[in-house]
Parts: structure tokens; sequence; C-alpha cells
């Protein structure tokens, strides 16, 4: 899950960590408001999305008046952003952050994620901070800094001050550095967090160090336990669909295809897709059900796939292990009843009880098409959607 850019500041700051003052606006009114509280003659106003590379597409720009504040905040809230992460459509800027500006000598770059390959905690760093951090990776890997924190003892001083020398930090800046650092993992850890990316970390003239932005990813898993978090979660950021994915806690990706595909399980997820493209068809969702699919979970599944006007027709590929393929069966005649589809469906069912499912959807009467093994079903979706 991921968390607007004022978010993640109110988080960092909840963790002693200094960021710019800033102020939230949802109408030019309150973001020119916002800029009369903070003070100062000029400010950032920056669009809050959960996409990168607002800066590029006119979402972060530095005002000089208050009139510069009111005409930029209304050019952008009520607007779609788009940027080169959520292209074509972007997404609806709802609010605004106004921040006070700062005076920058240097803007680096700075991460934590998780690093699946070692199964810790990883420190992403680089003396290229900055709206091209992306091309500096592609081009000039090696100015890219990594650190592996041990997952008992954290980051530790001897990594703080490696990764300050890196970057050429001395006086002030070093020890604000070696003091942040400690304090965004503690941040990381204790919420939860598989990213928490601060570009650019800048030093401001007076050598000092602190967030200018800061991105943050919440991981999906740890949301029961993290309920305050979980509040934050605008659904206005992600597809309709994905949101009602959410409601129903079912896994979904909004895929560009014209075949809708129900399955239980991640990894038959993806060999369902990969047979549909093999076949010459495009999948137009990934949805996991869940090895305990019901037919309560079923007929949800048909409703959010069948909020994308795309879908041509509905593959099920089930693998009855937890739950019987007669109880599946059961699940998606009720469905198709209950939600009037009107697309063709196909169904493979394989597993336990997988005959006694095939001859229930046989003898239901509905427009149902059992499919005797999983390439059969991909070239039955492929020819239906055509």
């Amino acid at each position: 899950m991921n968390l607007h850019e004022f978010q993640a500041k109110h988080i960092l700051r909840s963790g002693n960590i200094n960021t710019p003052r800033g102020m939230i606006a949802t109408s030019a009114d309150a973001a020119v408001g916002a800029a009369g509280e903070l003070g100062g003659e000029a400010w950032v106003v920056k669009a809050q999305i959960h996409a990168g590379g607002r800066g590029k597409a006119g979402g972060v720009k530095v005002v000089k008046s208050l009139d510069a504040v009111r005409s930029l905040a209304g050019s952008l809230l009520g607007k779609s952003l788009v940027t080169r992460q959520n292209a074509p459509d972007g997404q609806p800027v709802n609010q605004v952050l106004v921040e006070e500006t700062l005076p920058i000598a240097r803007e680096l770059y700075l991460s934590l994620l998780v690093d699946r390959e070692t199964e810790r905690v990883a420190i992403v760093a680089s003396a290229a901070g900055g709206m091209d951090i992306e091309e500096v990776a592609h081009a000039t890997p090696e100015k890219v800094l990594t650190e592996t924190c041990d997952p008992l003892l954290g980051v530790q001083d001897f990594q703080c001050r490696a990764l300050a020398f890196a970057l050429e930090l001395n006086g002030e800046a070093y020890k604000d550095f070696c003091r942040l650092l400690p304090q965004l993992y503690r941040v990381f850890i204790a919420n939860d967090l598989s990213l928490l990316e601060i570009n650019p970390l800048v030093v401001t003239t007076d050598n000092r160090v602190l967030p200018l932005d800061c991105k943050m990813s919440i991981d999906d898993n740890a949301l029961y336990r993290r309920r305050a978090l979980a509040e934050l979660r605008d659904d206005s950021q992600i597809d309709a669909k994905e949101a009602a994915a959410n409601a129903a806690s079912v896994n979904y990706v909004a895929l560009t295809g014209n075949i809708g595909c129900m399955v239980n399980g991640a990894g038959l997820a993806m060999a369902t897709m990969d047979l549909i493209q093999l076949e010459g068809g495009t999948p137009a969702n990934f949805l996991d059900v869940g090895g305990g699919a019901t037919p309560e979970t079923v007929a949800q599944g048909f409703k959010i796939i069948l909020l994308d006007p795309n879908v041509r027709a509905v593959l099920i590929n089930i693998f009855g292990g937890i739950v019987r393929c007669d109880v599946i069966a059961e699940g998606i005649i009720q469905a198709v009843k209950e939600v009037g589809v009107r697309v063709p469906v196909i169904v493979r069912l394989e597993g336990t009880n997988a005959e006694l499912g095939r001859t229930l959807l046989a003898k239901s009467g509905l427009a149902i098409l059992a499919a005797e093994s999983l390439t059969h079903a991909a070239k039955l979706a492929v020819e239906q959607a055509a």
C-alpha cells in the first residue's frame, strides 16, 4: 500500500526526523492560506499522487507569490496528473502540499527497501540524487551505493560512516546523516515498510541534511496489525477494480487484455496468463481468489472482473485441494446466475471431485464451457474472446 508524500512525512516526524514545514490543501484558497501561514517569499506546491515523476510532469513547482500559489493549486486540484509512471490516464490530484523552500546546495538519493535475495533491508544511496536518478542507475551504476542491514543489529555505525564518506559529507551534514540513517531504519521496521525512498535528500547551504521528498510503501501483508496505517489508504489513486478487490480481500491486478482470469493460487494464475499469451490472447487481469475459495468469493471475483468493459470472456482455472471442485462448481453456477454474466465463461477444474464439478456445470443449463485441460481452456478463452 502506497502513501502520499504528506502522510509519509508525518510518519517521519513521528520518528523525530525533521522535514520541511508544510501544510496540505484541498482548494486553491486553502493553498493560499497555507502559504500565508508558513510565511516567506517563495513556496513549493506539490501535487499529491501515488506516482513518481511529478516534477517533470509539472506537479511540483516553486512559486514566488500568493497569486502564483493560487494559480498553480487551481490548475492541479481536481485534475489528473500524468507522469511517466502512471501514463496514459494519470491519477487524480485531490490535495496539494504547500511547503517552505530551502536553500539547497546538493541533492542526494537515499532509500531503504526489502532485498528479497538477501532477505534483509538494503540501504541504497547515491550522490547523484534528484529527478534523474533512474538514468544515473542505468548509465553509471557505480554511482549507486548499497549497504545491507543485519536483521538483529540494524544499521551499524560503520555503515553510516561509510555511506557518509562516499557521499562526500562533512561537518554538520556528516553528523546529520549518521543520525538520520538509524532513525529511518527504525521507522522502516516499526511501520512494516517495503520501501522508504527519499529523493532528494538535500544538503542545505548551511551544511545540514534533511528529506525534501519521501515515498513510502507498506507491506500489505502487515496491514492487519497496522490498522492506523491501513486507514490512510487512498482508493482514488488505484484502479476501481483493484479498490473493489481490496475490499473483498482478493488479489487483483488490472491489465490491458480482454480475457478475464479467476484462479486460486498466484503461481497457477501466472501459468494461466502465460498460456493465454501463448495461444495468442491477452489477459485482462490477474485475480487470485485464494486457496480457500468459496461461492461468495467466486461471485465477488466475477463482479470485479466484469467491472472491466474490455472483458470478452472469463477463464476460471481452479485446482481443488483445500476446497473441493464440486463446491467451486456450485459457486460458479450461483455466481453466473447472480451476477448475470453475459460473456462466455470457460472453466477448468482439476483436483478433488473434479469430475463431479464438471458434471454439475454440464447440467446447470448455463452457457458454461468445461475445458478438459489448461491448454484447452486457454484455447477456448482466446476463441470466445475473438
